[in-house]
């Protein structure tokens, strides 16, 4: 009696372990959604999931168990027929087989099905685009949720059928052999009736696919489509619905010839009509006269795929182009180029890495563009994360990995267009706590979560957080945010336990009710996990406000079924970046806001109407620094270098397409991505941040246009398109690159870098509208075998004709604008204070300005000048000696 007592208790501990087992990530992701105040995402998932796939058991269970039912006689019969089993037969093991392979008809058809219920739940809860497609005047929507759910509920009535027909086909089989019964003909020929009929009916479905061919001259039904596959699709669907009403006469006692004669012509009909005629007419009477036979489909094409991809919205002007700056440009001069970007992501990153990660365990995993509002003046900067990387941790034990060493500090700011005498970025926000030499202040500089933080983490423990080194020792806290699921009882600690595979959550004294897990703390995957229907952008970037540190991400609503649309490979033909997810770094806490109307996105806010929020609630010092995409821009400049052509003939012809400017990155030549500068739009609203790129035409070098994407106030998200006189040639990137190259006292100190054993680093070349001007600026980076670090040395600036060096940017642009015939401000200033203070010279102060001229040419690589100053103070020596 005790060990049945012992043995049933085990037994139903080790049940009750295993159920755990198997339960334990459902329990412990209903306590994080709880967590992160969105329990009722995680609640609608589940019911609408299961819910799909419990509709679909029953709905599979009962068709399959009501075919059954119709053949319980014939299944006795069969039962009969089995020796073994004749005396043992019935009517309740009939009931039984009936119930168990009806049950798992259903379990099969839920299987095979359920994975799509995202699919169900958009149709019931679609919105509408407002959109008609140009063939069969449907709303977009129809394609993009109605059309799939039919295509999948016809998949699911065929499987049904087909399992049906195979299971009560043997049962008749069994009980009659060949000779079967009128009423078994009759249920099966109603079987087979119907599935010819729902083949059939696909065929409409076919035709409406037919928005996405790729065949022909575009992507989209052509006039082949049109004016045949569609008609073609119509008469097989009529024809197989023919085979459908033979096989039911012939199922009442009619003829078995017209039923074959019906499918062979069916057949014949789906190879003839289905693949020949289509070709042929494409062959002989659409090629000979592609453009005339596709110009309406063309047009079609164009303007949907301009729909999809927004760029229906770009506002096209024309750049009156000055080749020369003029002096009435000053203003705008002044406004522009008061932040030219010398720093940009790549070459600052290896800096910041080496004089700014502290210790070992700290990374830097990037650095990102942004602007703020600094002592009065509006200036574009440089922001990067300090985050605690565990795998750099030299002593890695469970407590250090898990308990201790839980978190990033602060973050490193600098300007973009300063440097030290070093040529080293300037700090403005740096070290460990953070120093600030600016008007702002990180009140919470601790980074719970970010793009490192891949493993979980138990916060309050007895075993204190390390924080940051302090001298020879280090600083200590306890996590006093809001997120983290309480271990507060001994199933919490065992089912965190199960999921993370780790027995020290369940058997650690250093755990406490007090302490929390925070888990699912890397901010990508975080926001994944709340919304999988969106995609996301791979920069975030770190904003700091009201002194504490946010993460912004951008995400996208995408799909493939826009009809008409060019689609690009890994995106789908239909992309918005209409929502910006917020993820505070310490508290964890994560907002989804959307910033721009779109049908797809209320259609995913009808599905979870807790989880979105309008662009309105989200705080206005955090909207001060929303970004327009670089992934988003990209996808669609590459878009609008064809699709500017909204003339069908040209477009047919190619004639206008635009590629992406070229230029000379390090050591190698690349694309011209899209890039953040400071400037003053034409419309004069004043200084903003743009993110621009230049176009140039298809196998050539010089630009056509550039490319602007508005991100401050309420031009955020537009763009403007510049496009430059045919008639005039304009510089591209690559063009100046080739005469940076060929300048004799460039290249001269290029070369000299390069042999003394530093790798030079050619930066961004940047194309800056000024006014009706176009100024180029590169900047020049020594970087040693040594050190590592990128030290600016140089920068070049040119214009359409000139082409200057100097040893900063204010030089540069001083000797460009005054060989141009521009005084900025600045230069003019100076040039008032030396003929004030212009006093006769003695022979001594002459020659060591002439000294400290020449030494200053030679800094800048200036020989020319170097050789001019030399040649003045040895005139000078030469007239002092003969005195």
């Amino acid at each position: 009696m005790i060990w049945k007592i012992v043995g049933g208790t085990i037994f139903v501990l080790l049940a009750a372990i295993g159920l755990l087992s198997v339960s334990s990530h459902f329990i412990t992701d209903l306590l994080w959604y709880g967590a992160v105040g969105y329990r009722s995402v995680f609640i609608t998932t589940i019911l609408w999931r299961w819910g799909f796939a419990v509709l679909l058991f029953l709905v599979g269970a009962l068709f399959i168990g009501w075919n059954l039912w119709q053949t319980r006689f014939a299944i006795r019969q069969a039962l009969w027929r089995i020796p073994r089993l004749n005396k043992a037969v019935k009517p309740k093991l009939v009931y039984f087989l009936i119930a168990a392979i009806s049950l798992v008809g259903g379990l099969f058809l839920a299987s095979s099905l359920s994975g799509y219920w995202w699919e169900f739940v958009q149709f019931i809860k679609a919105q509408s685009f407002d959109i008609l497609d140009p063939v069969f005047h449907k709303d977009v929507s129809f394609f993009f949720f109605t059309l799939p759910v039919l295509r999948l509920t016809s998949i699911g009535v065929l499987i049904l059928l087909v399992l049906s027909i195979i299971v009560c086909g043997l049962v008749y089989l069994g009980a009659f052999g060949l000779e079967a019964s009128s009423a078994a003909r009759k249920h099966m020929g109603w079987l087979a009736a119907s599935f010819v009929f729902i083949r059939s009916f696909s065929y409409l479905f076919d035709a409406y696919e037919l928005v996405y061919s790729p065949e022909g001259a575009l992507y989209g039904a052509g006039f082949t489509d049109v004016n045949v596959r569609i008609w073609v699709f119509r008469v097989l669907m009529v024809v197989g619905w023919l085979a459908a009403l033979t096989i039911l006469r012939y199922a009442y006692g009619g003829s078995f010839r017209l039923v074959a004669g019906t499918l062979i012509v069916w057949i014949i009909f789906g190879i003839t009509l289905g693949n020949l005629l289509p070709t042929a007419v494409q062959n002989w009477v659409v090629s000979p006269n592609e453009f005339e036979r596709e110009r309406a489909f063309l047009d079609n094409h164009i303007n949907m795929t301009r729909l999809a991809y927004g760029m229906d919205d770009f506002e096209e002007r024309e750049f009156p182009l000055n080749k020369t700056l003029t002096t009435g440009e000053n203003s705008s001069v002044s406004s522009t180029l008061q932040n030219i970007r010398l720093w940009d992501p790549r070459p600052v990153l290896p800096t910041y890495q080496q004089l700014q990660e502290m210790r070992l365990y700290y990374s830097f995993t990037d650095a990102d563009v942004d602007r703020y509002v600094l002592n009065n003046e509006y200036r574009q900067v440089l922001l990067s994360a300090r985050e605690l990387d565990v795998n750099r941790i030299q002593n890695k034990t469970w407590i250090n990995q898990h308990l201790q060493y839980t978190h990033g500090y602060g973050v490193v700011m600098s300007p973009v267009n300063e440097a030290t005498k070093q040529g080293l970025p300037v700090f403005w926000i740096s070290d460990i706590p953070p120093k600030s030499t600016v008007d702002i202040d990180l009140v919470e500089p601790r980074i719970y979560f970010g793009e490192k933080t891949d493993q979980y983490v138990i916060v309050n423990t007895k075993t204190d957080e390390f924080d940051y080194p302090l001298g020879d020792g280090n600083a200590f806290n306890r996590y006093d945010g809001a997120d983290g699921v309480y271990l507060s009882t001994f199933l919490h600690r065992l089912a965190f336990a199960m999921r993370f595979g780790e027995s020290r959550i369940l058997l650690s004294s250093d755990i406490t009710p007090e302490s929390r897990v925070l888990f699912d703390r890397n901010i990508i995957e975080r926001a994944k996990k709340l919304a999988p229907f969106l995609r996301y952008d791979n920069d975030p970037y770190i904003v700091i406000h009201n002194g504490r540190l946010f993460w912004m991400i951008d995400a996208y609503v995408y799909s493939y079924r826009f009809p008409y649309a060019q689609p690009t490979l890994g995106w789908g033909n239909y992309i918005r970046n209409s929502v910006k997810v917020v993820v505070d770094a310490y508290n964890g806490s994560i907002d989804f806001y959307q910033v721009e109307p779109d049908a797809l996105l209320e259609t995913y806010r009808a599905v979870f109407p807790n989880l979105i929020k309008p662009i309105t609630e989200m705080p206005l010092g955090l909207r001060e620094h929303m970004r327009y995409p670089e992934d988003l821009l990209v996808i669609q400049a590459r878009m609008y270098g064809t699709y500017h052509m909204t003339d069908t003939r040209v477009f047919y012809n190619r004639e206008d397409v635009w590629s992406f400017a070229r230029e000379i990155y390090a050591d190698r030549e690349q694309e011209v991505l899209p890039y953040y500068v400071m400037m003053e739009f034409p419309d004069g609203v004043g200084e903003e941040m743009v993110l621009m790129m230049p176009f140039i035409p298809a196998r050539r070098n010089n630009m056509v246009a550039w490319l602007g994407a508005r991100n401050d106030g309420e031009n955020y998200g537009n763009v403007v398109v510049f496009k430059f006189p045919k008639d005039t040639l304009t510089l591209g990137p690559a063009q100046v690159e080739a005469r940076i190259d060929q300048d004799p006292e460039i290249s001269q100190l290029l070369s000299l870098w390069g042999r003394s054993g530093s790798q030079v680093i050619r930066g961004n070349l940047l194309v800056l509208p000024v006014g009706a001007s176009i100024i180029y600026v590169e900047p020049l980076y020594l970087q040693s075998e040594q050190s590592g670090i990128p030290q600016l040395q140089r920068v070049i600036a040119a214009d359409q004709d000139e082409l200057v060096m100097a040893e900063n940017v204010e030089t540069a642009l001083e000797l460009l604008l005054d060989r141009v015939g521009v005084k900025p401000d600045t230069v003019q200033k100076k040039e008032e204070t030396a003929v004030e203070q212009e006093p006769s010279l003695d022979w001594s102060s002459q020659a060591y300005l002439l000294y400290e001229g020449a030494a200053q040419s030679l800094r800048q690589g200036d020989f020319g000048g170097f050789g001019e100053a030399w040649e003045a103070l040895g005139e000078l020596l030469r007239e002092l000696n003969r005195e």
